[in-house]
Formats: structure tokens, sequence, C-alpha cells
């Protein structure tokens, strides 16, 4: 593959291919990166964590081939869907089949405006979502699970409080605390996965881990892939589709941003060249192909984005390589009981830090954007996307449901088109 133009500041550029044993490393490398935050999102919502490597590897692979291979960027399971997953996960008349739909509809929402922006541009949807929208939105999806966190680090799985538990939970944060704040180079960018797997040292010498479970595990086993049509018949679930398909608009505001991270670190313009129209069409794509195997939804991940910032190796056959990794790594069967053993308490003690940190990101997009909240129009906006979506507001009627998180989007964007500049009293 050619191109005129190479950035010389590149070690690899993005069109640049290592050899097999430099490029296995460097692949690994991104593979260590995006495992801690790919595997724990489907441990906090009841998804079988090989099926999200699988479905992040093909889903990368399918991004990869949308763009031209133009573009080098992994994909991820993305944590903006949690609250909705895990309430549709949780619910007996959900599960699989429901989170299917809800990443294909995303999928779907995303190849909608890619043809959208290709046929007028993407100026409209900065007024459809402006920063005052998506900074309390970003927010709500970061606190939404705050309770969730803090139950499974003091009660154990009868509902008894353990300060085993708390303490385990405890040295976890304070341990991935430390590696964010004290570690440099590569060790600097997988705190989250360091902090989990000290946690589970952790769990371990505490005796709250079944080991029992990796003991009986195969070497090589199948994910637990759910294919509709093949393994279960699908019924549409109008809950899920409306919980996940708002969501999908907030997504893309932080798509767009790493586009913009990528075309300053590899001195290109990826929104014209494949273009922004392109870019959402191979995340859309990537999202419909990893609801059909029963994966959560993907998204780019900024931590990958940081390994190319660091190394400057931005070629994309690196990134090409660690996905294939990652599907290989899926059907390892003892990696898969492993990721299944770690115990409440560890996934506690990142998620304290974890769902903080996404919403301090939509803080900070309010702060960043300068949104003046002695504006009635801004204060009201922002207080009725918190309010509903962290008090999980649920709009239910027969089979019928939409949850706070969906709720609190749809109610932004109203508010944003219908609110005026200014109310009476501020003219």
């Amino acid at each position: 593959m050619t191109e005129k133009f190479r950035n010389k500041d590149a070690v690899l550029d993005v069109h640049d291919k290592p050899s097999f044993i430099q490029g296995l490393g460097l692949s690994f490398q991104h593979l260590f990166t995006m495992f801690g935050a790919t595997v724990l999102v489907p441990i906090l919502v009841g998804i079988d964590p090989s099926v999200a490597l699988m479905s992040s590897g093909i889903g990368t692979l399918v991004y990869i081939f949308t763009t031209g291979a133009k573009i080098p960027a992994y994909l991820g399971s993305s944590f903006a869907f949690i609250p909705a997953m895990k309430l549709l996960m949780d619910n007996p008349n959900a599960g699989y089949g429901a989170v299917a739909q809800g990443a294909i509809t995303t999928g779907l929402v995303y190849i909608i405006v890619s043809f959208i922006i290709k046929k007028i541009g993407s100026d409209w949807v900065n007024k459809v979502l402006p920063p005052v929208v998506v900074g309390p939105v970003v927010m709500v999806i970061g606190l939404g699970l705050a309770a969730n966190a803090a139950n499974n680090a003091m009660y154990n799985a009868a509902g008894e409080y353990e300060v085993k538990y708390i303490i385990v939970a405890l040295i976890t944060l304070a341990l991935t605390i430390f590696f964010n704040m004290f570690l440099k180079g590569f060790l600097g960018l997988i705190p989250i996965l360091l902090g989990i797997v000290s946690g589970y040292l952790v769990a371990l010498a505490m005796g709250i881990v079944d080991t029992n479970v990796i003991t009986n595990a195969l070497w090589l086993a199948m994910p637990d892939i759910h294919i509709p049509f093949v393994q279960y018949q699908p019924t549409i679930h109008w809950n899920a589709i409306l919980m996940m398909a708002p969501i999908a608009f907030v997504t893309m505001t932080e798509h767009m941003g790493h586009v913009s991270v990528l075309n300053k670190l590899t001195k290109r313009n990826y929104f014209e060249d494949p273009g922004l129209d392109r870019t959402l069409l191979g995340d859309g794509l990537a999202q419909i192909t990893a609801g059909l195997v029963g994966g959560p939804p993907v998204t780019s991940y900024g931590e990958n984005i940081g390994v190319l910032a660091i190394t400057r190796i931005h070629s994309v056959f690196v990134l090409g390589g660690a996905a294939v990794l990652a599907i290989v790594m899926s059907f390892v069967g003892k990696v898969s009981a492993v990721i299944h053993s770690i115990p409440g308490p560890v996934i506690s003690g990142i998620s304290f830090i974890l769902f903080g940190v996404i919403a301090a990101s939509g803080m900070k997009i309010v702060i960043d954007n300068k949104i003046d909240f002695d504006k009635k129009r801004n204060l009201i906006i922002a207080s009725v996307i918190l309010v509903v979506g962290i008090g999980n507001l649920v709009l239910k009627t027969g089979t019928f449901e939409l949850s706070g998180m969906a709720l609190a989007t749809l109610f932004g964007i109203v508010l944003n088109l219908v609110l005026p500049k200014e109310a009476a009293s501020e003219k």
C-alpha cells in the first residue's frame, strides 16, 4: 500500500509495514493497552468477556477495511452503554437478544448519520448535540452506576456486608491511583490492566477468588457467541432500541474527538480523506458486527491513541495485528476463566476511578467550552439531564420501557432545540 505523503516524525507511518517479529510485539502492546477496559465492560454488565474480545477484534478489522486502511484506530467495548446494557441483561425478558438489538440499532444510527453527512455536511451535528447537552450526558454515563460500584465493594453474593471486600476494593483503588500517577511510558498507559491484576492478587491472598473455574476450564474453548436466527429467535425489544439509540449521538462526539486527535498525530485530515461519513460508517458497521455475535457496542479507544502518540508508531498493520490477536485470545478458555473469576470488589475498586473519570470528562467538556450557567437556558438543560439520568427516571408502559440514560439524552436534545437563547427575564 502506497501514498504520496509520509509523516517524517513517525517511526512507522500509517502505511509502513513492520517485520513479523517487530509487528507481533507492537500488536501485543496495543492488545494489553485495550484489554483491561474492553473486558471490564462485559464483566460489569454480565456478558462473556471472550465475546467482547472477539467482537472488538472483528470490529476493528471491519473499521480498518471500511476506511480503506487509512486510519490507525482500535475499537474496544464502549463504556457509554454500560447502564443501558446492565438494565437489559438484568431483565429476564431481555438479555443478550435485547443488547444485540441495541448494538445493531446504534450501528444503524451511525450509518444513517454518515449518509446524511455525506449529503449535507456535519454542521447540524453540533446544533443537535452542543457541549451543554453532551457534557451533562457524559457525566450521567459516569455517575449512573456509582451506587452499583459501591454495593459490589461492600456486599458478597448473599447480600452480606463484608469488611474483606471493602479492604480489597480500597487496595485496588489505591494501587490503580498509584499506577496512574507515578508510572511512565507504556506502563503508564495500562493502569487499568495493572490495577485489575494487582487487585486480583490481593483478592487471591485474602481468599475471595474461586480458582476452581480456572482449573476446570479448557485451554481452547468457543466464546459464548449469541447469533440471531441461529442460537435464538429474536423478537423486537423496543425498550432496548429506544434506550440505546439516543446514546449513539453522544458517542459520535467522542468518535469525532478521537478523529481530531488522530489528525494532529498523523498530520493528516481524516475528515476529508476518507471523510467523516466514512469513519462513522466504519464505526457503525463495527457496532452491528459486535451485536451480531452478542458483544457490546464498540468505539474507538483513546488508550490506543495514547500508545500511538508515545511510540510514534502509527502503522495500521500494527492495529490490525492487535485485532487478530484479540480474536485469537478470545478462544483461549483459560483466559476467559481467569476474567470470570475476578471478584466484585476488584472491579469496584477500578470502577471508583473509571466511572468518576467518565463523569469528570463530561465536566471537562462543559469547562473547556465555557458553558455559562448564569444563563437560564444552559442551567435548565444541564439540570434536567443530570437529575433524570442519575435518578434513573423510567418511562414504562406495557413492554415498552425507556430508561433514565436514554430519557436524559432525549430531554437534553429536545430542550436544546426548543428553548430560546435567552429567558424573558434576561432580555
